[in-house]
């Protein structure tokens, strides 16, 4: 089975994306879940452009990689000027990487407008920096920045450019769609005539400016392209660069590529969520083959034929990634629907049951509940309509007062009275609003009574407006996502008044913790 090399810059191209920011230790966590997986290079960025940089392949080596090997990388030589003396090439070979990765412009129009330089010139650039580092024992790419752009342009300059970085001993030649505009079989037509004119191993490098950085990688591996350069989640700047994730799964699963490590595909969703939790970024959850929506399924129709048979609406099996197959609760629900989501109660041969839940259902979505991302809520409701439900406590009072400090900043308190048993629990806590006061109560008054509710964290809060055109006695849906050492949930509460709505979230969210450690302990 051929191999396709993987390449990935997400330490670099990929932390030049708006909003993100990796630390150095984020930068050497990554470092080491991408050599456990078997990505074959990983660029760790510039050394020259910033202290986090250089002090990252100051450490790196300790790292003790076991498949990868770094790369730093860099700008050609200035014009003018001597690869011995170059600043930029000497912080490359300094950071002691055993691969180098040399940029260099391809596009007539950069050399004279950007760089300032005539076209001899910025040849001579590219083949003293690639035969200066070569003979200072690299390994050497050379990416041909703009490569495309150039090639369409002046297509002997641009094919002039790789054959210099090759005479000098360039080991991989990377063209790059690098303004992210070139259309597949644009790139498919310049990578088959590179081939014929160049006997060196190539690569590409794509980005997303027109959404299709996959789609344009693909097209070159299929000319014979053997490495590929991407980020895992496709971040980068302005609209992205290739996404690593789904080029994995595709070469992996559909083409019947060599990548990674074996076994390491399983592994696709957990880097995937991995770097969007370092990077601060929220899961995107419509991404191919990792995304939490990737698998789930809504309709009735489509649900039905995903009970009897589930490649019917999946084209993968999705554990091959490490993902999961979701079944969605809301009004489009069929019976099917119903029956598999509540399979662990054995309740599917009770068809008036299931009918029961569906209507009721349909009911609170017509009112502006969703269930979809809410399954601790859709798990609560179904226990209660089987009549499986004892409540763990009774909600008598709650009351929230905001008021003016004397530094005229609110101060907010939650009032809570609950019934445990034969027991009346009443306590106060204050917030930093309104949710978290009451969140603050509920936790005080039931801790003592089940200290597993300490471990609940809130890990997001969402507000979404149901009828917009009532203004501001719209209803609010609120959607509370919570975890604690071993899983995640989802609870949801709707109501006119934004508190009430969080409350309905907040009690369901505990109620269903209580609910799950009761199962456990079986």
């Amino acid at each position: 089975m051929p191999r396709i090399f993987l390449y990935d810059t997400t330490l670099r191209d990929g932390s030049q994306g708006e909003g993100i920011s990796f630390s150095l230790q984020d930068k050497l966590n990554i470092t080491k879940r991408l050599d456990e997986l078997g990505v074959d290079f990983i660029e760790g960025g510039y050394p020259l452009s910033n202290p986090k940089d250089f002090e990252y392949f100051q450490q790196v080596g300790s790292l003790g990689l076991k498949h990868s090997q770094v790369s730093a990388f860099g700008m050609t030589r200035r014009k003018g000027g001597i690869a011995s003396e170059d600043t930029c090439l000497r912080a490359l070979l300094e950071a002691n990487t055993p691969i180098v990765t040399l940029v260099g412009k391809s596009w007539d129009l950069h050399v004279h407008e950007v760089l300032g330089t005539t076209l001899d010139e910025n040849l001579a650039m590219i083949r003293d920096s690639v035969r200066y580092c070569k003979d200072q024992g690299r390994r050497v790419f050379y990416d041909a920045e703009h490569f495309f752009d150039g090639y369409s342009a002046n297509p002997d300059f641009a094919l002039a450019t790789l054959k210099a970085a090759a005479d000098a001993g360039a080991e991989w030649l990377i063209p790059c769609d690098t303004n992210g505009g070139t259309m597949p079989d644009e790139i498919a037509r310049v990578i088959a005539q590179l081939r014929k004119q160049l006997g060196i191993p190539l690569g590409i490098h794509c980005h997303n400016d027109c959404e299709l950085a996959v789609a344009n990688s693909l097209a070159a591996i299929g000319q014979g392209a053997t490495q590929i350069q991407g980020t895992i989640n496709g971040i980068g700047e302005r609209c992205g660069n290739a996404d690593l994730i789904s080029l994995i799964g595709n070469l992996g699963l559909k083409l019947g590529y060599e990548v990674l490590l074996p076994g390491s595909l399983e592994r696709l969703t957990e880097i995937s969520r991995f770097i969007h939790e370092t990077a601060n970024m929220n899961f995107r959850s419509n991404q191919p083959f990792v995304g939490t929506s990737a698998f789930a399924h809504k309709g009735g129709m489509h649900t039905h034929a995903i009970a009897r048979l589930a490649r019917s609406y999946e084209h993968i099996d999705p554990t091959l990634v490490g993902n999961e197959q979701r079944i969605l609760v809301s009004e489009l629900s069929g019976r099917a629907t119903i029956i598999q989501k509540t399979e662990k109660l054995d309740l599917g041969n009770d068809k008036t049951l299931m009918s029961r839940i569906l209507n009721r259902i349909q009911n609170l979505e017509n009112e502006g509940y969703e269930f979809e991302a809410a399954e601790a809520s859709f798990e609560l409701l179904v226990q209660k309509e089987a009549g499986l439900y004892s409540p763990h406590f009774e909600k008598l009072v709650y009351r929230v007062n905001i008021e003016a400090g004397i530094d005229g900043l609110p101060i907010t308190e939650a009032t809570v009275k609950l019934r445990v048993g034969n027991e009346i629990l009443h306590t106060v806590s204050e917030g930093d609003g309104p949710v978290n006061a009451l969140d603050g109560a509920l936790r005080k008054a039931l801790i003592k009574v089940q200290p597993r509710i300490g471990e609940i964290h809130l890990a997001d809060y969402k507000v979404r407006v149901v009828n917009a055109r009532a203004g501001t006695a719209a209803k609010v849906r609120v959607v509370i996502e919570s975890q604690d050492h071993d899983s995640v949930w989802t609870t949801v509460g709707v109501s006119e008044n934004i508190v009430e709505a969080s409350w309905l979230a907040l009690v369901d969210s505990i109620d269903y913790k209580w609910l799950k450690d009761k199962e456990k302990r079986g």
